[in-house]
């Protein structure tokens, strides 16, 4: 696990081909410092565009704003077992189209 102070660490981080090469899931909040949780995604899958986000925003957010078969949207507040499950669907996912 890896923790980053923003989305422009992050998205450092994945031009690191040997992070980038074992990034299995990203958890990103919607509102990011410096710019937005869909502009966030977005780049990220320009980037990465297999690798799985799972986006946490508040009920009153789009999640709309989050398309692609390796994002989604869980509202706040949240269980810390549906963050674990989805987590586990998104990376089954994964493991099974790179299979």
């Amino acid at each position: 696990m890896h923790r980053v102070a923003d989305a422009a660490e992050a998205l450092c981080l994945v031009e690191q081909p040997q992070f980038a090469g074992g990034l299995g899931l990203v958890i990103s909040g919607h509102h990011l410092p410096g710019i937005g949780g869909p502009a966030f995604v977005a780049e990220l899958h320009t980037r990465i565009p297999s690798v799985p986000v799972l986006v946490l925003g508040d009920p009153s957010e789009q999640p709309g704003d989050y398309q692609g078969e390796y994002i989604r949207f869980l509202p706040r507040p949240v269980a810390s077992d549906d963050i674990l499950n989805a987590a586990g669907q998104m990376l089954a996912l994964n493991s099974s189209k790179t299979a």
